[in-house]
């Protein structure tokens, strides 16, 4: 028997990647091709900490690069901080932005190379704001260097913008331009990470390829990929969080740096869920780092998506897509019932959640009173792709679930 041909599909910009162990050598060499003036933008700590900011700077400067002024990111980036980075660099002639760090750098990295030539501000570009308008590019050149293994910041064409508080939200400035010309990903940047980070991180690899999955957006590429990269998580993250430094350690950091690039990947291409869909106003409203928001729901939220799916849309081939995730992450035989299937992949999810020690919503003061809000809130453009339209009641019931 002949497969069927693949449906129509677009698949945009992906940067020039590097993978592997020692690659973070080359990425002197790397922004040299872009230009002689970098801009590096860091968290702050890691880098230095781990004894290889020197080294890098030693490298550039050997490569012909001058390292203008480090600009660092700690926590989420808000339209202050990327403002205030473009506007101290704006006439200094950079001609490359190089970002290493966490998801947050990447993408405060990539907001603030769109808009070094613009002279416009974040809040001029940023989606579903008010008054926003169409980026008119073009963006400097950016090379960027994940040291974590979650967001695969690396890979996609937004960067996400956040203003915290109680009428916070979070946006995304997005335009395939954004794209990393260069992502260089060192499974040995990862060495260091703490059970919370490896957990955080992973659970939010781990939901972007299981929403791309099951996305009405899904797509035959960005089907192999996210299974793929879900093979690695299954066999990577538990693992890690065990034992972050001892011998199966390398292999695993390998394995979720993988895992993390192919879920950019697969977000870019395929959109996200309900998970993502609760996560910003989560993470908006309240102290919630975002990782935490994606480990804290996404049992619940899949457990939901199941139930409403089998009531309303019992033909939707997403059922059948989820028994396929049941038989990969939850390991039972290829003959189990679909719906068999689907209980064991909601389950497995449930004990992952809890042996990665992930936290409940009640553990950032989100209460009954506080859900009503929530769930006005996250009606944003990954909810578009969810594989059904959840109702008002289900979100209430998937962020109690989740307490």
């Amino acid at each position: 028997m002949t497969a069927p041909p693949p449906g129509p599909f677009v698949l945009g910009r992906l940067p020039r990647i590097e993978f592997g162990p020692g690659t973070f050598a080359k990425v002197p060499a790397i922004v040299a091709a872009h230009g002689s003036r970098a801009l590096l933008v860091t968290g702050g700590r890691s880098l230095a900490r781990s004894g290889r900011r020197d080294a890098l700077l030693e490298g550039l400067v050997a490569a012909g690069v001058t390292p203008l002024a480090e600009a660092t990111v700690v926590g989420e980036p808000s339209p202050a901080l990327v403002d205030g980075i473009v506007a101290a660099h704006r006439g200094a002639g950079v001609d490359v932005v190089l970002g290493v760090g966490g998801g947050s750098v990447l993408d405060a990295a990539k907001a603030v190379a769109g808009l070094l030539l613009t002279g416009t501000r974040i809040a001029d570009h940023l989606e579903g704001l008010a008054g926003s308008t169409p980026w008119p590019g073009p963006s400097v050149p950016f090379v960027a260097v994940p040291t974590t293994a979650g967001t695969g910041s690396e890979a996609t064409r937004n960067a996400v913008i956040s203003e915290r508080g109680p009428a916070g939200w979070k946006r995304s400035f997005r335009d395939e331009r954004l794209v990393a010309a260069d992502a260089v990903v060192d499974p040995d940047l990862l060495a260091g990470l703490g059970p919370v980070s490896i957990a955080t991180n992973g659970m939010d690899a781990l939901t972007q390829l299981l929403e791309a999955y099951v996305s009405l957006r899904a797509t035959p590429v960005t089907d192999a990929l996210a299974l793929s990269g879900l093979e690695a998580a299954r066999d990577g993250l538990l693992a890690w969080h065990a034992d972050p430094e001892g011998p199966g350690a390398p292999l695993a950091r390998a394995r979720m740096a993988y895992a993390s690039l192919l879920s950019g990947i697969c977000l870019a291409h395929a959109g996200l869920g309900a998970v993502h869909g609760l996560a910003s106003p989560l993470g908006a409203q309240y102290p919630v780092p975002h990782g935490g928001a994606c480990g804290a729901t996404l049992a619940a939220v899949t457990a939901a998506n199941v139930q409403a799916l089998e009531a309303r849309e019992p033909g939707s081939p997403a059922l059948g897509r989820y028994a396929v995730l049941g038989r990969l992450l939850a390991l039972v035989p290829a003959t189990t019932p679909d719906d068999q299937a689907r209980a064991a992949l909601v389950t497995t999810l449930a004990e992952w959640t809890r042996r990665l020690d992930v936290p409940g919503l009640a553990a950032y003061g989100i209460d009954d009173a506080a859900i009503p809000a929530l769930v006005a809130d996250a009606r944003g453009s990954s909810m578009r792709t969810n594989p059904i339209v959840l109702t008002d009641d289900e979100l209430a019931g998937i962020l109690r679930a989740s307490r």
